[in-house]
């Protein structure tokens, strides 16, 4: 690996910008880049975009544009060629964001990065603009010296959180601007704080959206309940069937027997990650790592039915609800999307009039974790935190993965980044561990220096 003098001197250059980073981290947070143009302005996105292109473009990144994308996203693309002789690595993050949901529920504002007990809060601190400031570090560590030891490629996404399809599509039309021998997706995190960890595995989706009507209109409870079939009971009672008496998912058709030979996920550490309250029980007769990487999981994301404030005395003719379908890798999700619809069809109760809309799919995805790329950036995590690295699976989906693992077969795939259990990604007051920004991008600079000087 790299002598220890030089370790530590990339150490202390990466600790000696951490202000600069927390600097940095504050500027992209403040930028409200949800790519949704009902919530926020377009502009919000436009501008964090140009933000990060120059970033790296002043971290020694030779050539980076912005490019629009079919969805209207605006992608920065990056690329300094390799030196002859020397590998491509690919870097990878995206600068928009969850919306902050009730900004009541925050203790201090989401837009502004915020220093509570060593964590520094705000939304996208961890997800995942703490991860663009991450590659950052390590490009300006490595520039130091003068110029980069390999090829790098840098791609930071713009509508990653909210399902667009636009970098997959530009990764379809245009597989050159992608080629490297290893891509290292920073989007993802260690399985606690100080625990160097690789997701090796990802769940794909495969939404849909079930509407039920049973009657032309509302009647009165008082006059037709007994009798009359209520549209959000039959509902509930369809949903049921997904589930068994242990709480497990059950689909006609998909195998959910599956177990998880990576790291264990105990299971008070998930009751303290999932805030589950205390005596409840968890819906599954199978380990926690098993339950979130191994096999499918049905969540009912929403239900559109009266509100409880305002509603009448009467029988509901219709009602939806919204259906996350996760598939875990090995099981293809349009055949998982198929036994769903399958299922609901042969279970939905006393003859209701059933219409289903399917949504994209999103296919799983399983890294092949033994190449040379791989072992030198085990090794980069295991100098810089000094820890065995372990492995583990994700239960969300990166649709980008499974493309990129298309347009360049030839190349490793590896996910990490910042975003460990503490930081409640997505939830109110997300925050990141600084030291995890620190640590990483020590290991990203060594695992190139390695990959370029052999």
């Amino acid at each position: 690996m790299t002598d220890a003098e030089t370790v530590q001197r990339i150490r202390d250059r990466v600790r000696n910008s951490m202000g600069t980073a927390r600097s940095e981290l504050e500027t992209l947070v403040a930028f409200r880049s949800v790519a949704d143009p009902r919530q926020y302005p377009v502009e919000e996105c436009v501008e964090a975009a140009r933000w990060v292109r120059d970033a790296f473009a002043e971290a020694g990144i030779e050539q980076v544009d912005l490019v629009e994308t079919v969805d209207g996203s605006h992608a920065v693309i990056g690329h300094t060629p390799a030196p002859p002789g020397a590998p491509t690595v690919l870097l990878y993050s995206h600068y928009d964001i969850q919306p902050p949901g009730d900004e009541s529920k925050w203790e201090s504002p989401p837009f502004v990065l915020t220093e509570r007990d060593g964590r520094w809060y705000g939304r996208g601190a961890a997800d995942c603009k703490g991860n663009i400031v991450m590659h950052l570090l390590a490009l300006r560590a490595l520039l130091a010296d003068g110029a980069l030891p390999v090829g790098v490629r840098v791609v930071v996404e713009g509508s990653e959180e909210m399902g667009g399809e636009g970098l997959e599509h530009l990764v379809a039309a245009r597989p050159d601007l992608f080629t490297a021998d290893l891509i290292v997706v920073g989007d993802c995190g260690n399985a606690e704080v100080g625990q160097p960890t690789l997701t090796t595995t990802l769940r794909g989706t495969a939404n849909v959206v079930v509407h039920l009507e049973t009657l032309a209109g509302p009647v009165h409870s008082g006059m037709y309940g007994g009798g009359a079939p209520d549209a959000l009971a039959a509902l509930v009672r369809l949903l049921g069937t997904l589930r068994d008496d242990d709480g497990n998912t059950v689909v006609d058709g998909l195998d959910a027997t599956a177990t998880w030979d990576g790291v264990p996920y105990p299971e008070e550490r998930f009751r303290s990650d999932a805030g589950v309250l205390a005596g409840v029980s968890l819906p599954t007769s199978a380990t926690v790592a098993d339950a979130v990487w191994a096999r499918p999981a049905l969540t009912v994301l929403g239900i559109d039915a009266p509100p409880v404030v305002g509603s009448a005395a009467a029988i509901v003719p219709r009602a939806s609800a919204r259906l996350n379908l996760r598939v875990p890798p090995g099981v293809d999700a349009l055949t998982a999307q198929d036994a769903l619809v399958a299922h609901l069809e042969a279970h939905v109760p006393w003859g209701a009039h059933l219409r289903i809309e399917r949504e994209v799919v999103g296919e799983p995805f399983r890294a092949a974790a033994d190449g040379p790329g791989y072992a030198a950036l085990r090794a980069a995590l295991e100098t810089a935190y000094g820890r065995d690295v372990g492995s583990a699976g994700q239960g969300g989906s990166i649709p980008l993965c499974t493309a990129l693992q298309r347009a360049v077969p030839g190349a490793e795939i590896a996910l990490l980044g910042v975003e460990e259990p503490r930081c409640v990604i997505h939830a109110p007051n997300e925050s990141v561990d600084p030291s995890e920004i620190e640590n990483l991008a020590v290991a990203e600079a060594l695992v190139m220096r390695s990959l370029g000087f052999g």
